[in-house]
């Protein structure tokens, strides 16, 4: 309430200066042209025409946005606004005049003194001000941090701006570094470029610099190490901005500087999506979305929900998950069409009740066991769930008539070293079987590690650093591909929409990344540093480890899309009849016997190594 209040003062006050600058103008271009001594014939035209002025001009600046501007972030756009008011604004006044008086006892001149007039104390009102308050900043009564901009691009120049205007940074910008060399020595509102990021050491020691801000929204993750690491020598601590594209988008602001965070050192690029091809896909549509309140699946939701679905239907068997989720979208999409069901994708019946009661037209298949050493030793639970449990939702979908199906699937289950790889293959290989059946359209999309993932190595760190160490990895050569959960529940999406039925696509990972490296950076941004602070420890792999993951096998080629972070995969062609028949032979293994069960499902997936399980349950 407060700032709306302070909000709309400010706005009376632009409109009483542009009303008293019209009012001058206006007579100004009398007294101007009469050598000021008007005569009385024409000051009681300008009497009797200044309030229909004054109404026109209100009303062409109020239209062109001119109320709706901040002062002090006035620019050429602005300028461009201005000019176009001021002409229409005149171009109706002249209008009026020759409609009501027929420019009778009324000199042409006038018009082009007033509009030159208005011109200058508008547009002139609002560069002062902005020039007022970049050489005159608000002062507050606080110690600044010295700062250097690294980057000297539009980022970095918007970042100085924020800086030197707003009250609430309390940074003093020294200097900026940037690798440019046709930059160096250039000055941007002021403040220098002093050198090259290899310079940072040598210029914090000269300039008494405190902290650094990386104003490079395009960094690679391999630059943004570079710098960090440079920054860790120099004995300094490092930040960041924002996406250049969510500051232009107006999601964030540029001053919103902020702790670097793993997913920067990642360097992945800002997902686009075709989002009219989405909203066919899901606007407006029933869509059901199994594990619903896991890692994947509740951002899965939460982004569906932006398409606005006629109902989402969140299909989840752990409770207090339910529960959490449930709470979220009270508050996120209150009165926006979502229904929670409690439900285990084992219990056919409660599935079947869920799809005749709902009717979806398109299911998200979330749920799975994911966790390797875990299904390593409880082989007959990774069957149960990732092949019985996606075998029922596959029929359920059948039946119920589904448009799409989408298997949400990983990188594991490319040539299977690990029970849960192979249970997550025979799901993929489900759905292409089935994709020949009735009107469902099957769609499977492979995926590697997504950061923050419940399970993943990212958690896991962060307790191990908070609690002192040691962080422990499994191999010092291990790599692994990883992704935003965010960005891997977008691209979902729009491989489900691309899908034409039997594909299996494949997200763009980039580079894989060095686990080593991972817990090294993630030891350094939690303000530790390496082997002082926090060691490093490795175990050796655990069963069903492998080094290095890939994405697409040897015995599959990769075909692009006209999406460039999805390719499609064409796997060599299987005898769905003979693999149907011994995919539901695995299915009726019962007992606690995961021998015969890691037997059965190397028979039908051959895998790198078999491993024998430490327990059942």
């Amino acid at each position: 309430m407060k700032s709306q209040l302070i909000l709309n003062t400010k706005r009376f006050v632009v409109m009483t200066t542009d009303t008293v600058s019209t009012v001058f103008a206006y007579w100004f271009a009398f007294a101007l042209r009469f050598n000021f001594s008007i005569p009385d014939v024409h000051l009681n035209m300008f009497l009797s025409t200044l309030p229909v002025l004054v109404i026109i001009r209100v009303l062409c600046f109020y239209f062109f946005g001119l109320y709706a501007g901040v002062w002090r972030y006035a620019s050429m756009n602005d300028l461009l606004r201005i000019l176009k008011a001021t002409i229409l604004s005149s171009c109706l006044f002249f209008a009026y005049i020759g409609l009501v008086y027929h420019l009778i006892d009324f000199s042409r001149s006038v018009f082009i003194i007033d509009w030159f007039i208005i011109v200058f104390l508008i547009g002139g009102s609002r560069f002062m001000y902005r020039l007022f308050r970049e050489f005159y900043p608000v002062r507050v009564n606080r110690t600044k941090k010295r700062v250097l901009i690294v980057g000297a691009g539009r980022a970095g120049e918007m970042l100085l701006r924020e800086m030197k205007q707003s009250v609430r940074i309390g940074y003093k910008p020294i200097g900026f570094l940037d690798d440019n060399k046709a930059k160096k020595g250039l000055r941007i509102h002021g403040v220098p470029v002093l050198g090259k990021v290899d310079d940072l050491a040598k210029v914090v020691d000269k300039k008494q610099i405190e902290e650094a801000v990386i104003a490079i929204p395009s960094l690679t993750g391999k630059e943004m190490r570079r710098i960090i690491g440079l920054c860790d020598s120099a004995g300094i601590g490092c930040k960041t901005v924002p996406a250049i594209s969510d500051i232009l988008n107006g999601s964030v602001h540029v001053n919103q500087i902020r702790e670097i965070r793993i997913e920067d050192l990642l360097g992945r690029e800002r997902v686009e999506l075709n989002k009219e091809q989405i909203r066919e896909y899901l606007t407006g549509k029933r869509v059901l979305v199994t594990g619903a309140a896991g890692s994947i699946g509740s951002e899965l939701c939460r982004q569906i929900m932006k398409m606005e679905p006629e109902q989402l239907i969140l299909y989840e068997r752990v409770e207090n998950e339910l529960y959490r989720i449930d709470r979220e979208f009270g508050e996120a999409f209150r009165g926006k069409g979502y229904v929670m069901v409690l439900g285990d994708i084992l219990d056919t019946d409660r599935l079947r009740w869920a799809m005749d009661t709902f009717k979806p037209q398109a299911v998200f298949h979330a749920a799975a066991y994911k966790h390797v050493p875990i299904m390593e030793s409880h082989p007959l639970e990774a069957v149960r769930n990732n092949i019985q449990g996606t075998y029922n939702v596959v029929k359920a979908s059948l039946d119920s008539g589904v448009d799409k199906f989408v298997l949400i699937s990983t990188d594991k289950a490319v040539s299977p070293a690990n029970v849960m790889g192979a249970t997550k293959r025979i799901a993929e290989l489900i759905c292409q079987g089935m994709n020949s059946e009735k009107k469902t359209k099957f769609i499977a999309v492979r995926f590697g590690n997504v950061l923050n993932s419940a399970g993943s190595v990212i958690p896991l760190f962060k307790d191990q650093i908070m609690k002192g160490g040691p962080v422990t990895v499994t191999h010092p050569d291990m790599t692994r591909y990883f992704m935003s959960i965010p960005e891997a529940a977008q691209l979902v999406m729009q491989a489900g929409a691309l899908g034409k039925g039997g594909e299996i696509f494949v997200l763009d990972m980039g580079e894989p990344v060095k686990i080593t490296d991972l817990a090294q950076d993630m030891i350094r941004l939690m303000g530790f540093k390496v082997g002082d602070d926090i060691d490093i420890v490795y175990t050796g792999l655990r069963p069903g480890e492998k080094l290095h993951e890939e994405l697409v096998s040897q015995e599959e080629e990769s075909i692009k899309t006209m999406h460039g972070k999805i390719t499609m995969v064409q796997s060599p062609p299987v005898d769905w009849p003979s693999l149907r028949t011994r995919i539901e032979t695995v299915l009726t293994i019962n007992g606690n016997d995961p021998t015969k069960v890691l037997e059965t499902l190397s028979a039908l997936i051959p895998s790198d190594v078999p491993h024998t399980p430490r327990e059942q349950s």
